[in-house]
């Protein structure tokens, strides 16, 4: 619960304090931070009833209202503010920032306030999107940033650095600790932002984050995207990763809109682990358990139903429209959940997915280079197969073969050209020039550390439970090498001289490029068998293949318009 009940106890805060009537302003972020965690109705009950962005340009005058502000500290939000208080619409004004303040900012704000109806002015630090209890992001809409070298776009690189600073921060100041730090090594950008957050940490804000030391001190781990590339290039097969993989989700919510004839309220639903109990049960279950529960539900609902129509007294009645609402909840959400599941079976049943997954799997997980392939180039000749699955499987079969067969790499590429019409060229090489064996820190595919070897032998032998979900992420394997005190000083180093005592109970590990929603299953799955260590995950996206393919694609073309500076 631990991120969510930040930034839910923050907004209660805000809230609830400020008796009677009131409207809360948002910018375009704090609302994908509000929306994750609180809900209309919620709102409702905090006597919130009205909700507007801060570029709103109303001039309607409202003083029966008061209003709560919570905005990022942006120059761009502090100039509309200014505008907003020189012209009051409203009788109260209580102004919350998610981050730290300048204090060129509050001069701003103090010097525009003539009409002295500003009330307080607080940081309240909610700076990213809780998205999970152990799981947050920033939904970065220029994330390809992270694959370019500084030089190409110095301004658009320090922009994403410093967005990835404040949320850290914001991360360490919602949980009241001041981590040690340690980042990546060949990674130049998770470098800068372990740097820059250590500047902020101990020099710049050294006394805002002055929290009384326990023993050991938090961990925060920079990482790369690229060190892993693989992950967000597989098919999912549980729950929450495969609605993102195959629909999409954006900050809790599911457009199903496509779907065509669906009803008005079930156009764009709510998945979140904190509303919808199905869902929390259910989000990291494997597709063939998911199928039975579901069944379950629909069973148990179909009981209810049934009872509801056997009416005959007035008491009948009276308790039927007592327990109407509740009764129409669960409808909605049996009918959410069986729609969902019925498109992902015809997703996969279009697309072939099991069959693409199976050898997508292995090119992941085992060794054989001339089985794979072979089985890459059947897939290849196959017209039913769709484009986007084709060059999934050849950028897989490069990232484990670039070195062991080139010629035949080339091959696949040469005939991928020929195939698929929507084949960009140039994009798997791309791909191993980001993040490729040479460029990677860990043992991606645990064949370089003995312990990998040895454990990959074993799981050889034992056999696997479900060939679609034997991929562990290389985040799985981080995680364990800190839990045992093996995450070594030469690969992930300190920054400045604050060094790690001990095993830390509480690590932060945040991915440069995105996360996963397989990673944030591993790290909810881990937290809840290992009670030595709390792991917490953020990203500055959260990626499904098409999204870290569209990265890929946008980091290429800037690279080749200005092949020149580099």
């Amino acid at each position: 619960m631990v991120l969510i009940s930040a930034v839910r106890d923050y907004i209660q805060r805000m809230l609830h304090d400020i008796s009677g009537m009131k409207v809360l302003i948002l910018d375009s972020e704090t609302v994908k931070i509000v929306s994750v965690v609180y809900s209309q109705s919620e709102l409702l009950q905090k006597e919130v009833f009205l909700v507007e962005t801060v570029e709103t340009n109303s001039k309607e005058s409202m003083s029966h209202l008061k209003a709560v502000y919570f905005l990022r500290p942006t120059s761009e939000n502090v100039q509309h503010l200014r505008r907003q208080l020189a012209l009051p619409r409203f009788g109260e004004y209580h102004l919350f920032f998610s981050n730290i303040m300048k204090d060129t900012q509050l001069h701003i704000l103090a010097d525009a306030d003539e009409q002295e109806v500003v009330r307080q002015v607080q940081e309240f630090y909610a700076d990213f999107v809780a998205i999970d209890p152990y799981h947050f992001t920033l939904n970065y809409q220029f994330n390809h940033i992270y694959m370019l070298p500084t030089v190409v776009d110095p301004p658009s690189s320090q922009i994403f650095c410093d967005r990835v600073v404040d949320a850290i921060s914001a991360v360490f100041l919602a949980l009241k600790r001041r981590p040690v730090i340690r980042y990546q090594r060949t990674s130049d950008v998770a470098k800068r932002i372990a740097q820059e957050a250590a500047r902020l940490m101990y020099e710049k804000e050294n006394g805002l984050f002055d929290f009384r030391r326990s023993e050991i001190s938090p961990l925060l781990l920079v990482v790369d995207r690229r060190d892993d590339p693989v992950t967000p290039l597989l098919n999912q097969w549980t729950y929450q990763a495969m609605i993102h993989e195959l629909i999409g989700i954006e900050d809790n919510k599911v457009d199903l809109k496509h779907l065509g004839k669906i009803p008005k309220d079930q156009q764009e639903v709510v998945l979140s682990s904190e509303q919808d109990a199905f869902f929390k049960a259910n989000m990291y279950e494997n597709f063939g358990d998911l199928g039975m529960n579901i069944k379950k539900m629909v069973d148990e609902f179909q009981l209810i139903a049934k009872s509801n129509q056997n009416i005959q007294t007035i008491e009948d009645m009276a308790k039927f429209v007592d327990n109407y609402p509740e009764y129409r909840k669960k409808h909605g959400n049996v009918s959410k959940h069986v729609t969902m599941v019925t498109e992902l079976s015809r997703i996969v049943e279009g697309k072939k997915l099991m069959l693409v997954s199976q050898t997508e799997q292995d090119l992941a997980c085992n060794g054989g280079q001339v089985a794979a392939f072979e089985a890459v180039l059947k897939f290849l000749n196959d017209e039913s197969i769709s484009d986007i699955d084709r060059l999934r499987l050849v950028m897989l079969y490069a990232l484990r073969y670039e070195k062991e067969s080139p010629v035949q790499l080339m091959q696949l590429c040469n005939k991928l050209a020929s195939r698929s019409a929507k084949y960009k060229s140039g994009l798997v090489q791309f791909l191993l020039k980001q993040a490729g064996v040479d460029k990677r820190t860990g043992d991606l595919y645990g064949n370089r550390d003995l312990l990998n070897i040895a454990r990959n032998m074993a799981r050889g032998i034992k056999g696997v439970e479900n060939v679609y979900t034997q991929h562990q992420p290389l985040l799985f394997q981080t995680m364990e090498s800190i839990t045992r005190g093996r995450l070594r000083d030469v690969d992930y180093p300190f920054v400045g001289s604050h060094f790690q005592q001990g095993r830390p109970h509480e690590v932060v590990i945040f991915v440069v490029g995105g996360t996963t929603y397989e990673e944030a299953r591993s790290v909810a799955l881990y937290n809840a068998t290992n009670s030595g260590t709390r792991f917490i995950l953020g990203g500055s996206a959260i990626l499904n293949s098409n999204r870290f393919l569209k990265d890929l694609e946008e980091a290429q073309k800037i690279m080749k318009s200005n092949a020149n500076v580099l």
